[in-house]
């Protein structure tokens, strides 16, 4: 990795997930998500089922919600991802090989940190089927197997923790 890029997540707490201790865990976000939907749910359910219904509305809107709020604690900065990788493009292995420029990269950088997003509990080769269709169905310059690489390195960014978050509960 080129060490002048900053990694704008350095030095900071990867919050893990207290179950899977993967990184990424946000307590405030997750909160947030469950209050607010646990609240919808007791109503609905009170609506639906009296007393009894309150209860349970309460307690699936609280899950619901909780994991609706992790999502977005977890959501990556594209903006910051993609200019990561821009700046970064020119000294991975795969694009000294194929001499090809960033712009040709971008579809699959994005693949693979997008997929990253929506597949959290799998690895990259069971979610490979997955991305490759995503990948192949944007205006990808190169094949998938020239670009696969290049989406398992941003996968791995964000795997690790390392990829820029829209938000963070601090």
């Amino acid at each position: 990795m080129n060490e002048d890029i900053k990694n704008p997540n350095a030095g900071r707490d990867t919050n893990p997930d207290p179950i899977t201790g993967e990184p990424g865990s946000h307590p405030i976000a997750t909160g947030v998500g469950a209050a607010g939907a646990g609240a919808a749910g007791a109503a609905v359910g009170t609506m639906v089922a009296g007393p009894v219904g309150t209860v349970v509305g309460a307690v699936i809107g609280a899950v619901a919600g909780g994991l609706g709020g992790k999502a977005v604690g977890e959501a990556i900065d594209p903006t910051a991802e993609d200019n990561y990788w821009r700046e970064t493009h020119s000294t991975q292995p795969y694009a000294k090989e194929s001499g090809a420029d960033y712009d040709a990269y971008a579809p699959a950088y994005r693949t693979g940190y997008e997929g990253r997003q929506s597949a959290t509990n799998q690895s990259f080769e069971d979610a490979e089927p997955e991305l490759r269709t995503a990948y192949q169905s944007t205006s990808a310059k190169i094949s998938w197997d020239k670009a696969r690489e290049a989406t398992r390195a941003a996968w791995t960014r964000v795997k690790n923790g390392d990829a820029v978050r829209l938000s963070r509960a601090e």
